[in-house]
């Protein structure tokens, strides 16, 4: 062990020690803070007490915890969007008050980007989605999408025109967990990417993590996007929805029963550009091209300790045509059990499933498929020792079946064949963490998260030699252990608030990714396939530091952040040249593995209230790999690389009806590896490659603008109409470039840029009753 993290691990065991000799205050005011309307549980309110130091947020689900000392208090309850609530209590004993807060009126003066206060310095760490934000601002199709919403923020960049995948902070697209009511969803795009599995009507919450990553999250490298479905309405029954150009949605949610104690939420889109196209003849019946999104939920609370949520998601895509077809589908499902052990403690066990698959038919007579299959558990603990103190601890448990690439072919001897062996490997975790007041001004977030990757048979477990020849192969039946990794994942934050409007942090995460995504795109295509680490793939680790700093101007009307950060990683990898990972038998002897740096700053300046809001944003950076086999053994850029990043969202709200929003995108062109010469062989022409990413695409920038007009509301209906322009002044975009042998000029070869979007109009009507 080196003596860097022996330093580490006794600095943990002290900071935990001194947590638990703290002296315990007396009395506990508890409870949960609610939608007065909707009943939903609000996460991330402030409960903060007037005029002392003192303040707790609320969890995940709306639960909070503070305890103090005998005395008369003011509480102030307060959420972005929400009216804040006073009221006064006398604590001479353990009370529990539930709080319930309504929406603000004044759409004119509408916060649309949230503003930190003293009472969340716990989460300076977290950028929380408002998604109030996605009612207006403009997107391809008029599809309202989370996924390219956070694109607009710093440090999160698009990894290819319209596309819903994101990279974060140079990091690949699979080194994002995203989580969907605490099951993980792998693939989280429509139609090769443009849209997002995400269908916003039935979201409640959504917080990205991008550093100072708590210790209950581990799995991938980069980020976590932690998203809640709504719970359902338990008081009114309420119908919403929206026709768009490319497809419709619609919510039902309700109370089941009269005593509001049941709820339930159903959620579906579609799209429908078939349909329209196939009634107007431009297509026949052979052709298939439709996508759909399910979300359902269900929330019982049994008793005042005790409630249980069941939620779902299905959503699939098929296009075919003729005798071709390809298709892929998610479905998660989780159980949850939430339970109040005392005034101090919550507990939240969650039983999880996750399936992503793939498939795609030639003739009828052969297919290809690839998938993978989750089943997890989950019990997480939240222990509220004081104002100052809050612990978090738990363990996690899943189960991964991969299937990388299996090959059906229909009336023949061998009707399957595991063309890349179907895998097994259970993932498991502990962690404890701690946010810690020290003092007025000085926060301390600290943890600890011990993770393990055990791979098992059945199955061929093979060695190679530096010429990728097979040199040893060793079959394990089913259950035996092949391979196992053993990681600790140390976790720290340091909030420093300088005064009211100034304050400062520094973090240091070490995250640790035992799966891997075998993808030739950038752009994440249904064929990726997910790869478990084995003895030739070692995890990928990654240790980050950033250093943050932020200014509240004009009382929080405006807000200034600058942040830089760097990122060390081990066993990154990528493949040999000309490695093509389609049912590829050997692919984890192509596979090569490295060391990787990232750096960069971003800085954001955002404008909170007024009739004019939005923010402006930029990124510098920068993301490289170094790997024996590949560009000399020299640094290269990643694919991921773009060393400036900009985005300007702005929103005007023109009367109490009407608001104008645009966006204004510009980045760097993808670091991309193109032929630097030609040489001809056996009368072939073959290209001829120099470095790694030694070139660059075109820079990309776009303008998308949006007019929201609200209908008139009343007690029983509400609308309003979306209508967008995406890439207003029209600019081509180079989505793709090809290299082909010249047809004018003999042995030479000539570039073909390949463009997806010219300026994209789309009307959508939205409504709610």
């Amino acid at each position: 062990m080196k003596t860097g993290d022996l330093r580490l691990i006794v600095l943990f065991v002290f900071l935990c020690y001194s947590t638990f000799a703290e002296a315990q205050s007396k009395f506990t005011l508890n409870g949960e803070v609610i939608d007065a309307t909707s009943g939903e549980a609000l996460a991330g309110a402030s409960i903060a007490v007037y005029d002392t130091p003192h303040g707790a947020v609320s969890n995940t689900y709306g639960f909070y915890s503070l305890t103090l000392r005998r005395n008369n208090y003011k509480i102030v309850v307060s959420n972005a969007g929400y009216e804040d609530v006073v009221q006064e209590i006398e604590l001479s004993e353990d009370k529990k008050i539930n709080f319930s807060l309504s929406r603000k009126n004044n759409q004119v003066q509408e916060v649309t980007v949230r503003s930190r206060n003293k009472a969340d310095i716990a989460q300076s760490n977290k950028e929380q989605i408002d998604l109030k934000q996605l009612e207006s601002l403009p997107v391809l199709f008029g599809e309202k999408d989370v996924l390219k919403t956070i694109q607009l923020f710093p440090g999160i960049s698009t990894i290819s025109e319209g596309s819903s995948g994101f990279s974060v902070r140079g990091g690949s697209f699979d080194q994002n967990l995203i989580l969907l009511d605490e099951a993980p969803l792998y693939s989280a795009s429509h139609v090769l990417g443009f849209f997002s599995v995400m269908n916003s009507d039935a979201l409640k919450d959504v917080a990205l993590y991008k550093g100072g990553i708590p210790a209950e999250y581990g799995g991938r490298a980069s980020s976590v996007l932690n998203i809640s479905m709504k719970d359902g309405n338990n008081k009114n029954f309420s119908v919403s929805g929206g026709i768009g150009l490319v497809s419709s949605r619609l919510t039902l949610e309700g109370p089941i029963g009269k005593d509001e104690r049941t709820s339930f939420i159903i959620s579906g889109r579609r799209s429908y550009a078939d349909l329209l196209a196939k009634s107007a003849g431009f297509i026949g019946n052979e052709t298939t091209s439709y996508f759909y999104d399910l979300n359902a939920k269900i929330n019982h609370k049994i008793d005042e300790n005790n409630r249980i949520f069941l939620s779902g998601y299905f959503g699939k895509d098929d296009f075919g045509y003729e005798d071709m077809a390809t298709n892929w589908s998610n479905k998660t499902a989780t159980l949850r059990w939430n339970h109040i052990w005392n005034s101090q403690m919550f507990s939240n066990t969650s039983l999880i499933y996750s399936n992503y698959d793939y498939g795609f038919n030639i003739s009828g007579e052969a297919a290809m498929k690839s998938g993978i299959v989750d089943y997890g558990l989950k019990h997480d603990f939240m222990f509220y020792k004081s104002p100052r103190n809050t612990m978090k601890f738990g363990l996690s448990t899943t189960y991964h079946t991969f299937n990388p690439g299996e090959l059906v072919v229909e009336n023949a001897a061998a009707n399957s064949e595991k063309l890349i062996e179907q895998k097994q490997g259970l993932e498991s975790a502990l962690y404890f963490s701690n946010v810690r007041k020290l003092s007025n001004k000085f926060l301390l977030d600290y943890g600890l998260r011990l993770s393990m990757f055990n791979q098992f048979g059945q199955g061929w477990q093979n060695s190679y030699s530096l010429e990728n020849t097979k040199t040893d192969s060793t079959w394990f039946g089913s259950g035996e252990l092949m391979q196992t990794y053993f990681e600790y994942e140390p976790r720290f934050s340091f909030n420093y608030q300088v005064n009211d409007n100034n304050s400062m942090k520094v973090s240091y995460n070490r995250m640790v990714q035992y799966m891997h995504l075998l993808s030739n795109s950038t752009s994440g295509q249904p064929t990726d396939a997910w790869y478990p680490s084995t003895n030739n793939i070692k995890p990928l680790i990654v240790s980050q530091v950033a250093f943050g700093y932020t200014r509240q101007i004009k009382k929080g009307a405006w807000e200034f952040s600058l942040e830089s950060y760097y990122k060390d990683l081990d066993n990154v990898t990528d493949y040999e040249d000309g490695t093509d990972i389609l049912l590829n038998q050997d692919i984890e002897a192509q596979i090569l593995s490295g060391d990787g740096r990232g750096y960069g700053v971003e800085v954001n300046l955002k404008k909170n209230t007024g009739r004019f809001t939005g923010w402006i944003s930029y990124t510098l950076s920068r993301t490289e790999n170094k790997i024996d086999g590949l560009n000399s053994y020299d640094w290269y850029p990643s694919r991921y690389d773009k060393t400036h990043d900009v985005a300007v969202v702005g929103k005007y709200r023109l009367s109490g009806r009407l608001s104008l929003s645009a966006n204004w995108i510009f980045y760097t062109g993808n670091a991309v590896t193109f032929p630097s010469a030609q040489y001809t062989f056996d009368g072939q022409t073959w290209p001829y490659y120099s470095e790694r990413n030694g070139y660059r695409m075109p820079d990309y920038h776009r303008l998308d603008l949006n007019l929201h007009v609200d209908g008139n509301k009343n007690k029983r209906f509400q609308s309003s109409w979306d209508i967008s322009l995406y890439n207003a002044y029209n600019r081509f975009n180079a989505y793709k470039i090809t290299f082909s042998e010249s047809d004018s000029v003999s042995g030479t070869n000539e570039a073909t840029k390949l463009s997806l979007f010219g300026a994209v109009p789309s009307v959508t009507w939205n409504f709610k009753f």
